[in-house]
C-alpha cells in the first residue's frame, strides 16, 4: 500500500510556511506535549464552546503554551479574535514580559497561533469529525468547509475534504479516532489510504479531572501512526472554561 502521507509526500505538496512548521511540531509530539506546551484541539463560543476567543488566548498566555490551534466546528471567527486579541497583547507586552517568555514559544514572545478548523465527514460510512491545521484560510478550496455548518452531499466526503484541506496548504488529521463505532485500526487505514497526514494520538477520552492521553488507546493510535506514517497531534478538546481539561 502506498501510503499518500508520508513524508516525502508532504515534501513534495504544496504546504503553507505554518503547515510546513506544524509537519515539524506534530514529528515532535508525545504524551507529555498536552497539554501545558502544545494543544492543537479547542472550541470557543463561535462553535459549541464556553470561552470567548479572548478569554481562551489569554489562558494560552497564562498556561505558557508554545503553539496552539482553536478548532471551532466549521468557522474561523474565533482564529480571526484570537490573532487581533495576541496582536494588541504583544503590543501591550514590548518588554521585559514578553522577552521572559520568548524563549517559551516558537520565535517569538507570544505562543504561535495556527489556523485550525474541525469538520464533520463521512469516512468508511461512519460520521467522523476531521482537524485542518496551518491552512490558508481564504484559499478557495477550504472556503465551502467555514460556513458555520456541517457539508453536505459530495462535499462531506472524507476524500473530499482531505483534499481540500491539502488544497489549501493545509494538514488533515482525523479527530479522536478511537471515539467512533467501528474498528480504530480499519478506521485510520481508509483514512491512510485517502492520504490523510496524521491522526490525533493523544486524547483524553474519558476527560479525566487532570488531562492526560488515554492509557488505553495512546499505544494503539501511535502504533497505527507508525504503521501508517502518520504525524501524530494532541489536543484537550476543550468545550469547557479550562483548557487543561475537555469539560
Amino acid at each position: 500500500m502506498v501510503v499518500a502521507s508520508d513524508l516525502t509526500s508532504l515534501n513534495q505538496r504544496g504546504l503553507t510556511g505554518d503547515a510546513q512548521i506544524l509537519r515539524q511540531v506534530f514529528d515532535s509530539v508525545d504524551a507529555a506535549s498536552c497539554p501545558h506546551t502544545y494543544n492543537f484541539h479547542m472550541h470557543t463560543v463561535c462553535s459549541d464552546g464556553k470561552l470567548t476567543p479572548a478569554a481562551l488566548t489569554e489562558q494560552v498566555i497564562d498556561i505558557g503554551l508554545q503553539a496552539f490551534a482553536i478548532t471551532d466546528h466549521h468557522s474561523l471567527r474565533g482564529y480571526y479574535q484570537s490573532q487581533a486579541w495576541l496582536e494588541d497583547w504583544r503590543w501591550r507586552h514590548p518588554t521585559p514580559l514578553g522577552q521572559q517568555r520568548a524563549q517559551r514559544h516558537l520565535g517569538g514572545a507570544t505562543p504561535r497561533l495556527f489556523t485550525g478548523v474541525e469538520i464533520n465527514a463521512l469516512l468508511a460510512d461512519t460520521e467522523v469529525h476531521l482537524l485542518g491545521y496551518g491552512f490558508a484560510p481564504r484559499h478557495p478550496a477550504i472556503t465551502p468547509y467555514l460556513q458555520g455548518s456541517a457539508p453536505r452531499g459530495s462535499l462531506k466526503s472524507a476524500e473530499v475534504v482531505i483534499a481540500a484541506i491539502q488544497a489549501a496548504g493545509g494538514l488533515a488529521v482525523l479527530a479522536h479516532p478511537a471515539r467512533y463505532r467501528t474498528d480504530t485500526a480499519a478506521l485510520i487505514t481508509h483514512a491512510a489510504d485517502l492520504g490523510i497526514d496524521g491522526v490525533e494520538a493523544y486524547y483524553a477520552y474519558n476527560n479525566p479531572d487532570q488531562w492526560h492521553p488515554c492509557p488505553r488507546h495512546t499505544p494503539l493510535m501511535e502504533t497505527l501512526a507508525r504503521r501508517h506514517c502518520l504525524l501524530t497531534t494532541c489536543g484537550t478538546d476543550t468545550h469547557g472554561s479550562n483548557l487543561l481539561r475537555r469539560l
